[in-house]
């Protein structure tokens, strides 16, 4: 299966579920693309605490082979740029993925 994942949230607790589902979904053989839309886009500053280790849920998600994305007008109005954990995309490739997925789920 493929699954699409729409993250619009930068709240540790919604960050770091979108992730260990995806974690999930790719260590059982599915293909997994997370899209950043809004607040998402903000993910490289999301903090890690005590009880929510984002930044590690998002390296195992990447060494899995998951794919990540970020809205690059998403990120223009937050005056940040794309990076290697979060290319800019376009809504054209969030199409994309939608076309291309079994299953959307939407986080935030």
């Amino acid at each position: 299966m493929k699954l699409g994942i729409i993250l619009q949230s930068n709240i540790p607790e919604h960050v770091w579920n979108t992730f260990r589902l995806g974690i999930t979904a790719l260590n059982a053989g599915h293909e997994v693309d997370v899209f950043l839309l809004n607040e998402g886009s903000e993910l490289e500053t999301v903090p890690d605490s005590e009880t929510f280790d984002v930044s590690v849920k998002v390296k195992e998600f990447k060494e899995l082979q998951g794919n990540i994305r970020a809205c690059g007008t998403c990120l223009q109005v937050r005056g940040r740029e794309g990076s290697g954990t979060c290319p800019v995309s376009t809504m054209s490739d969030l199409l994309g993925m939608i076309e291309r997925s079994d299953k959307v789920l939407v986080f935030g």
